[in-house]
């Protein structure tokens, strides 16, 4: 039996829920290529923060090997994703965020509560009407 995976931290929950190509209601195969948080988060420490992946992977508190294999298969979904048209989801994995975020039923934003207010509200619409990211 294999053993569970840990928990991979990431610092942010990902502004949006993905994308799609522009002609994608024209498409009549309506596929989605699912990108796990840990595999958004490996392609934006790397890519977009352009750290190496020995300080990724410590930024993720995982070791090299793991965070090479993440990335290597977040690349590989992205490049599907482009090569065939297909939209992009990002949701699931076993990722904990580093700070209080929490998802607005509302108007559907994520949102940091950095000063750690006890009842928090949406940043966006002013909304109670919230769950937390991290349960």
């Amino acid at each position: 039996m294999a053993r569970p995976k840990n928990l991979r931290r990431i610092d942010t929950h990902p502004l949006i829920k993905g994308y799609t190509p522009i002609d994608f209601k024209k498409n009549k195969q309506h596929s989605l290529v699912i990108i796990n948080l840990e595999e958004y988060e490996a392609i934006r420490l790397c890519d977009y923060e352009s750290m190496s992946q020995e300080e990724a992977s410590l930024v993720m508190g995982i070791s090299r090997p793991t965070f090479t294999r993440i990335y290597a298969h977040a690349r590989k979904k992205v490049a599907k994703a482009f090569t065939e048209g297909k939209g992009i989801v990002f949701e699931g994995g076993r990722v904990f965020l580093d700070s209080d975020w929490y998802y607005c039923k509302e108007c559907e934003a994520s949102f940091n509560n950095y000063l750690h207010i006890a009842s928090p509200i949406c940043t966006l619409c002013g909304s109670s009407n919230i769950d937390s990211c991290t349960e």
